[in-house]
């Protein structure tokens, strides 16, 4: 479980394949914390830490999880955000993220603030019912607002601390991001269409 507070960026410094997999070797300021079986989030992906070298550990993602978020466009030099998982002790400065991918989401517009930076981001209409206004959603690892909300689009503003301290700095238009969407809002639609069976039986 994760908050969808970054605790630190890293950099893609080596990139292997094996079958379908891939091997990524990340280097991180927070390396040396970091111990085998350890469960870190990659721009949202939860991965289980394989290695570690020095200033670098080791990951794998699987198919199903290339396939359903962005880090299969990862080469050598690739920003990636990264959080450790939580601590019963922690605050939650975020919100619940578990690190499970729904689904990725396009970049279409940024726009300086001069303060901020606001961010408007596509996503695919199945989960339309996910995204709501000022409701918390998980882009690349990082919890933010949505506002602005259509049935296939969002909006979010990012501070400057959360600019210069994640990856959304080198996002282009057109990019593709990681999307989680909340939690809470996934098991309560959930029992709405249970129900919603339930009455139609």
């Amino acid at each position: 479980m994760f908050t969808g507070i970054i605790e630190a960026l890293g950099k893609v410094k080596q990139v292997e394949i094996n079958g379908s997999n891939r091997i990524f070797w990340i280097a991180a300021p927070l390396a040396h914390h970091l111990k085998v079986d350890q469960s870190v989030a990659h721009n949202g992906v939860c991965l289980t830490v394989e290695a570690v070298d020095g200033t670098a550990y080791q990951v794998t993602a699987v198919q199903e999880t290339l396939e359903k978020t962005n880090l299969g466009t990862w080469q050598q030099g690739t920003p990636v955000n990264l959080e450790r998982s939580l601590l019963p002790t922690s605050r939650l400065d975020g919100h619940f993220v578990q690190g499970h991918v729904d689904t990725t989401g396009s970049c279409q517009a940024i726009e300086d603030k001069g303060g901020s930076y606001e961010i408007t981001f596509t996503f695919p209409t199945a989960f339309a019912e996910l995204v709501i206004e000022k409701g918390s959603i998980c882009v690349n690892g990082v919890s933010l607002t949505a506002f602005g909300v259509t049935e296939s689009s969002f909006k979010v503003a990012v501070i400057p601390f959360t600019w210069q301290h994640t990856n959304l700095q080198y996002l282009q238009v057109d990019d593709a991001v990681n999307l989680e969407f909340d939690l809470l809002g996934k098991y309560i639609l959930r029992r709405v269409q249970l129900y919603d069976k339930e009455l139609s039986t």
